[in-house]
C-alpha cells in the first residue's frame, strides 16, 4: 500500500463502492466511516479498506476516522430531504465539520463532490444552493493548507446507479403511458468509472489542486430520451407524455408527499437548469468519456 491512505465520506454508497475498487487496485488504503459496520461487511473484504465505525458525524468522529490519512474525499449527497436528513446539514454543515477535523487532524489533500449547476446564489433548488455554498467551503480550505479539487457531474451512470436502474423499476410497475415531469430537461449521463478515474487522477496529481472540472458523457439527451432509451433496453415500448410546466411542477408538489418522495418541487427546480457541461473536464484529464450504449444495455439486461 501507499503511505498515503484515503478516508472517504459517503464510501459505502454508488460511487463510493466503485471508487474504493479503483483506489484499491492502484494502491491506496481505505478508511470508510460507518455508523452501521455490520451493513457493509463486504467493503471489508476490498483489499486495504478499513471500517472505522463512529457514532455520529461530528468534528471528533470524523477526526477519529482520519487517524493515519493524508487524504480526505468526500462523497456524501442527497437529493432529496428524508430522515431527518436536510441539504444544509448534508452539503454544508458536515462539509465545514470535515474540513475542521481534516484541519486538526493534518490532512493535506481534499477531493470534493459537487454537482453541475451548483451556485450558492443562484441555484434555482435548495439542493443546487447548498451543494454550492458547500463546494465554496471546501475551496476556501486552500487557504488554510489544504489542497483542494472539486467534480462538478452531471447525473452518473454505471451498475447500481440510482438513474437508469430507478426508471427502468418505475417503466415494470407501471403500466400504459408513462407521465414524465419536466421532460425536455437535458443530461450529458457520465459513466461512473469515468468519475472515479478522474478522482484517481487528480487525487496523484498536484497541478490539480485548487481546480473544479465539470464532467460530461460523450452525449447529451433530453430526460424523455433517456426515458424512452431506458424502456427500449429492457423490451418495454414506452409511451412517454411529457408534462407540461404547470403540470411538471404540481408533481413535484403531490408526489413529494409519496412514501420514499419519488420526485420533490426541488427536483422540479433542479430540473429547470440543463445538466450539461461547458467544458468536460475529463478532457482535461485525459479520460475519454464512456457512452451509455457501451454500459447500460449490460446491467439493465
Amino acid at each position: 500500500m501507499k503511505n498515503t491512505q484515503v478516508c472517504i465520506l459517503g464510501g459505502t454508497g454508488f460511487v463510493g463502492h466503485h471508487l474504493l475498487f479503483a483506489l484499491s487496485a492502484a494502491g491506496y488504503g481505505c478508511h470508510i466511516p460507518v455508523t452501521h459496520p455490520e451493513r457493509h461487511r463486504d467493503l471489508a473484504l476490498v483489499p486495504g479498506c478499513i471500517l472505522r465505525p463512529v457514532t455520529g458525524w461530528g468534528a471528533a468522529d470524523v477526526g477519529e476516522a482520519l487517524a493515519g490519512c493524508g487524504t480526505l474525499i468526500n462523497l456524501v449527497g442527497i437529493l432529496n430531504e428524508a430522515g431527518g436528513r436536510s441539504f444544509e446539514q448534508t452539503h454544508v454543515t458536515l462539509v465545514q465539520t470535515a474540513l475542521e477535523a481534516a484541519q486538526a487532524a493534518g490532512v493535506r489533500r481534499y477531493l470534493h463532490m459537487s454537482a453541475l449547476n451548483a451556485d450558492a446564489e443562484a441555484g434555482p433548488s435548495e439542493y443546487l444552493r447548498t451543494k454550492g455554498r458547500g463546494e465554496a467551503l471546501a475551496h476556501a480550505a486552500g487557504q488554510r493548507g489544504i489542497a483542494v479539487t472539486s467534480f462538478r457531474p452531471s447525473v452518473i451512470f454505471g451498475r447500481g446507479d440510482s438513474f437508469f436502474t430507478r426508471f427502468a423499476g418505475l417503466l415494470r410497475l407501471v403500466p400504459g403511458p408513462f407521465p414524465l415531469a419536466c421532460p425536455n430537461a437535458r443530461f450529458a449521463p457520465v459513466y461512473v468509472g469515468d468519475v472515479v478515474r478522474a478522482m484517481v487522477r487528480c487525487l496523484e496529481g498536484p497541478d490539480t489542486a485548487g481546480q473544479s472540472y465539470e464532467l460530461c458523457g460523450p452525449r447529451t439527451f433530453t430526460l424523455r430520451e433517456l426515458v424512452e432509451y431506458t424502456g427500449a433496453r429492457i423490451g418495454r415500448r414506452v409511451r412517454v407524455i411529457g408534462l407540461n410546466d404547470r403540470l411538471s411542477r404540481l408533481q413535484g408538489q403531490v408526489f413529494q408527499h409519496l412514501p420514499g418522495r419519488p420526485f420533490t418541487l426541488d427536483n422540479y427546480l433542479s430540473l429547470q437548469v440543463d445538466s450539461v457541461c461547458a467544458k468536460n473536464g475529463l478532457g482535461t484529464l485525459g479520460i475519454r468519456p464512456t457512452d451509455i450504449d457501451a454500459v447500460v444495455p449490460d446491467y439493465l439486461t
